[in-house]
């Protein structure tokens, strides 16, 4: 058009910009800017106001600022623009300020795009008393009851922990779409009321709602969370019937469900079905795989995934060096950790840091471990000193694990696991004294461990244990199994590891180490599921060594694979062997 002569006017420019911004090459965008000074059409609002939109669009938010500030005239659409860049680069805090300075400098009436947006601005940076000021707004302005507006403010709800409100919000709506539908799943998952969130999917299944990409993802995570394997294949199943099942997106979410529910042969088959794989897909293998103890084949899977061009990311990385972590790689783990920077230029985070000094500490470089920590350019954080707590209650060092506990205390004061960590440490070394003193510390700082419970699903019915359980209707059965597991693996040369019996009361060590939740879990699962299927075992902390032990000796003696998913990683007991190598 140009080369003929013929100039271009606002209307051009308001249609060529959005074209710029698509294509995100922000050189494109700041020719046509310069264009538009030549011209004369600066002042223009509609200009301005594409010119706005296509900066932002290209990350570009300090130029979409100041051509915003350089507009004599502004609409509710350059406002907007403003919001939705600041909220789409994630600057919350800038998006929540041009709001502030709509409703205080601007004749406009903010409308459902710039209430939606500063919900989300506010959802994303847990900014619940703004948010509750924008839903005033919104009352006042009469836009609450819009569907975009109102899904925004369950969002928000959601996601700053007021999930009550959330529910209320949902409960005055009519017609709800799917997108309704998925704040409330995902409202669910932030809050870690999973059981809550695979139901909200199943009731909007009843009422004939198509589930999307949004929807099974989120379900899926909730499965996984639970390790709700009987869920997890009917929503994969829901997967097939509507046609989801080659969305990479849902595949990598189903890989992850199978993964977590202890069936790495079923998340295997997924993957090997998608067809075209991102680097979502292939993430979501390789941290299956280090999830189960499989570093070989995350070292392979990583590789392949080179091979083919597809670039790993920041979370890639996390597995990759925590498989080599748990299989010795010493060498290897440097090499990819160094390949971070040199060939894929990446900043290594504090998940990396923990991830190389547990690569030294696990290999019984402690010295050198700590060095390296000490000498990190970004400040340690817990997963890094926790890292190195734990290779130091491994190699028994007490000196230096008592120096790294104290500086976890100060990081994360009420995180009981520490104190857990560093009582075993002394009571594993015969310091039976300073053990007690742990333990006494914690009361008086108030520090409470958790309860430990194990569940394990038979027949569609999950069923919970506590220590010394005796809730359920087959208690004397699975005590009797308790006593016969007992007697066979004492012949296999068991040694209770009395250091992690619960009370210190030296007659009831032995008697309350038998009674651990994992252990009357494996009981009834020996009486209650098919002879040879796999036993699969979830717990919601970390698995002690005894119980470790026992397991171990019982998949053996049984002939049985046993799954335990605890706090950390998953436990694969074959033929009296774990895959963690009895390191976790």
């Amino acid at each position: 058009m140009r080369c003929t002569g013929i100039y271009p006017n606002h209307f051009t420019f308001s249609a060529i910009l959005p074209a710029c911004a698509h294509t995100m090459i922000v050189t494109h965008g700041e020719q046509m800017h310069c264009l538009i000074w030549k011209h004369g059409f600066k002042t223009d609002v509609f200009v301005g106001t594409a010119l706005v939109d296509m900066y932002a669009k290209c990350d570009d938010m300090s130029s979409a600022e100041r051509v915003f500030d350089e507009m004599p005239e502004r609409s509710l659409i350059s406002w907007n623009s403003m919001i939705v860049g600041f909220l789409q680069n994630k600057f919350y805090d800038r998006a929540v300020g041009v709001f502030r300075e709509l409703l205080r400098e601007s004749s406009d009436t903010p409308d459902q795009v710039s209430c939606s947006s500063v919900l989300s601005a506010c959802a994303n940076m847990g900014g619940l008393e703004f948010g509750r000021q924008v839903h005033g707004v919104a009352v006042k302005h009469g836009l609450v009851t819009l569907a975009y507006v109102k899904n925004s403010l369950m969002d928000m709800y959601c996601k700053c922990g007021l999930f009550s409100d959330a529910v209320e919000l949902f409960q005055t709506i009519g017609d709800s779409d799917v997108v309704t539908w998925n704040v409330m799943i995902v409202g669910c998952v932030c809050n870690d009321n999973f059981e809550e969130a695979c139901n909200y999917f199943w009731v909007m299944r009843r009422k004939d709602i198509l589930p999307d990409e949004a929807s099974y993802s989120s379900v899926l995570q909730a499965s996984a969370s639970l390790a709700a394997l009987d869920q997890g294949t009917l929503i994969h199943d829901q997967i097939i019937k509507t046609g989801f099942i080659k969305n990479a997106c849902i595949a990598s979410s189903l890989v992850t469900m199978y993964a977590k529910c202890g069936c790495l042969g079923d998340a295997s088959r997924v993957f090997e079905e998608i067809e075209d794989r991102n680097v979502v897909c292939w993430t979501a293998m390789i941290a299956a795989c280090q999830q189960h103890g499989c570093a070989n084949q995350v070292i392979e899977l990583f590789e392949e995934m080179l091979g083919e061009g597809v670039k790993p990311d920041y979370i890639t990385f996390v597995s990759v060096l925590s498989a080599c972590s748990y299989a010795g790689l010493v060498e290897d783990g440097f090499v990819y950790f160094d390949s971070m920077t040199k060939v894929h230029g990446m900043n290594p985070g504090p998940e990396h840091y923990a991830c190389m000094a547990d690569l030294l500490g696990r290999a019984g470089r402690l010295d050198e471990a700590k060095r390296f920590i000490e000498s990190m350019p970004i400040k340690p954080d817990s997963s890094v000193w926790g890292a190195m707590l734990g290779a130091c209650r491994n190699y028994g060092n007490v000196k230096m694990g008592r120096e790294v506990a104290e500086i976890l205390f100060e990081l994360e004061p009420e995180n009981p696991g520490n104190y857990v960590l560093l009582s075993n440490m002394y009571a594993r070394n015969g310091m039976l004294k300073e053990a007690d003193e742990v333990r006494r510390m914690m009361r008086v700082s108030g520090v409470r461990k958790e309860p430990g419970c194990s569940w394990i699903d038979v027949k569609n019915t999950t069923f919970v244990f506590t220590v010394h359980d005796r809730s359920h209707p087959r208690t004397d059965e699975i005590y009797g199994m308790l006593k016969k597991l007992e007697e066979l693996v004492k012949k296999k040369g068991y040694e209770p590891e009395t250091q992690f019996a619960i009370n210190s009361v030296e007659g009831y060590k032995e008697h309350n180490l038998w009674h651990h939740s994992e252990k009357l879990a494996l009981a009834f699962g020996l009486l209650a599921l098919p002879v040879g299927a796999p036993i699969r075992i979830k717990k919601n902390l970390r698995t002690c060594g005894d119980c470790h032990t026992v397991m171990k000796l019982a998949s053996e003696i049984f002939e049985r694979e046993i799954i335990v998913r605890d706090i950390n990683r998953f436990h694969r007991f074959i033929n009296g062997l774990c895959s963690c190598g009895d390191y976790w």
